[in-house]
């Protein structure tokens, strides 16, 4: 197949998922496209500018999402419900890429105007339900670092552990509310939505506060 830059992206982040950004590089990217490394530079001039199309990618994606469940919502709805669709379907484009909240995470030191526009709208978001100037930075990098630590979690592989029954009822009795709460409510979409749901709380009744 010819090669493209939306080629390149694809194997790109196929090699971001398995060996994250310092395995990331040109050669490796040829490899995977059976390619020379020389000839991505017409399409690519190098790995940083590579790095900023694969941020640029996932977050337009996520904008894309974002905009339709914005449009999705019934006239009338609040703030709240509004920065809650914003979130879900910015953890729904990071989840559907191996490493996706890694690279989210870093779009905006590679300056990713798709990462700036997602922050943009959540900020304006905010200021449009109210929330004053002063602490709408608080606010929305709290709701995107928010989701990023979220879906990090949830992309993280768990260490092989080799654990006895013994040791666990030791954890049972030695940290009886948080194995509770850890058995509570496993559906992550729910706990993911009620999270949201808590720290739009936070941000209205600081901010009402004026507690920041």
């Amino acid at each position: 197949m010819k090669l493209s830059t939306d080629r390149i992206i694809d194997a790109a982040m196929a090699v971001f998922a398995e060996a994250g950004y310092h395995g990331l590089s040109m050669r490796q990217v040829a490899k995977r496209l059976d390619a020379h490394a020389g000839s991505m530079y017409y399409h690519v001039p190098n790995k940083s500018a590579l790095v900023q199309l694969m941020a640029d990618r996932l977050a337009q994606q996520a904008y894309d999402a974002g905009s339709a469940a914005l449009a999705a919502l019934p006239d009338g709805a609040g703030w709240p419900e509004r920065v809650e669709a914003q979130a879900v379907s910015l953890r729904q484009a990071l989840l559907r890429h191996p490493g996706g909240a890694v690279m989210f995470a870093d779009s905006p030191k590679v300056l990713s105007t798709g990462a700036l526009s997602l922050m943009e709208r959540l900020l304006r978001t905010l200021k449009d339900a109210g929330v004053h100037d002063e602490h709408l930075g608080i606010a929305g990098d709290t709701v995107f670092s928010h989701i990023t630590g979220y879906v990090l979690q949830e992309q993280s592989e768990p260490p092989a552990l080799d654990v006895s029954a013994e040791d666990v009822a030791a954890l049972h009795r030695r940290f009886p509310m948080t194995v509770a709460a850890a058995a509570a409510g496993r559906d992550q979409d729910e706990k993911f939505i009620r999270s949201v749901r808590l720290l739009c709380a936070g941000i209205r009744a600081l901010d009402e506060q004026g507690r920041w």
